[in-house]
């Protein structure tokens, strides 16, 4: 029997001291929910974690440009189709003004609704902005949209927009229907300015539909990498529960063995006595 060294105590300290730290870290991944509560824990598979957790925000970011994109479509989309409704129904005067069934005074209040849809047809085009950035009046760009995680030209969808829908450009100002050939007159040309509206649409209707390809495709990556994250980096929550309860119990049950192995040189005592 020793004095200077109690080794039955040395040892029920250490192993319950491992005890703790093991119970200690079970709870911190219940209370965190990642299995990652340090990076110790397991150094390759936190790096590699963190790596996908990285990628996981860029196609959050990613996919939000893309929508940004799509509106930046749409509002232009949505200004052309009201210029096109325009042209059908200064069509529709024309034809109606080109007709003997309506007289010269029928033919100005026709004119007049003519006028006013020019004007506004015009004001669409010149008005129509995404932010402060003009669509429709010629101002010709080139946009940039990131739709990658990455650098590299593969990861940016551009487009070149040149659109320009005004009346001038489309050769459709100061048409009227005053008179009945002007009325005929006037079907060719907006005959002409519809051609070039549905032109500017199928080329932004275009870019739209490559925009939802492109969500669809970033919505697929992030869920697949979320899962494979998840299964990384989220904690066994049953295992981990498990490790927790059967800790308390070792520390428990150590604890009385270090109690006890304490207790044993009072055995010496019986020996002096």
């Amino acid at each position: 029997m020793r004095i200077s060294s109690n080794l039955a105590s040395l040892t029920a300290q250490r192993v319950l001291g491992q005890t703790q730290r093991f119970t200690e870290k079970a709870m911190q991944e219940l209370a965190s929910g990642t299995r990652f509560s340090t990076a110790g824990s397991d150094a390759a598979g936190y790096a590699i974690a963190e790596n996908m957790r990285a990628q996981i925000r860029g196609y959050g970011s990613a996919k939000m440009n893309a929508e940004n994109a799509t509106s930046f479509v749409q509002l232009a989309e949505g200004a052309l189709n009201e210029q096109n409704n325009i042209l059908i129904r200064q069509r529709e005067l024309a034809i109606q003004a080109a007709s003997d069934t309506f007289s010269d005074k029928e033919r100005e209040y026709l004119d007049y609704e003519f006028q006013q849809l020019s004007q506004e047809f015009d004001r669409i085009a010149r008005t129509t902005k995404f932010g402060s950035q003009p669509l429709l009046d010629g101002s010709a760009k080139e946009y940039e949209f990131q739709v990658g995680v990455n650098k590299g030209p593969e990861n940016i969808i551009r487009f070149n927009n040149d659109t320009d829908t005004t009346s001038s450009n489309l050769d459709i100002d100061g048409l009227s229907i005053g008179d009945i050939d002007d009325a005929r007159d006037s079907l060719e040309d907006i005959d002409g300015a519809l051609t070039s509206i549905n032109g500017a649409r199928a080329k932004l209707g275009s870019i739209h539909s490559r925009m939802e390809s492109v969500i669809n495709h970033i919505d697929s990556q992030e869920v697949n990498l979320s899962e494979a994250h998840s299964r990384m980096a989220d904690a066994d929550i049953p295992r981990a529960l498990t490790d927790v309860r059967r800790g308390q119990v070792m520390m428990q049950y150590q604890a009385a063995m270090l109690a006890a192995a304490n207790d044993s040189n009072q055995n010496l005592l019986r020996l002096i006595a």
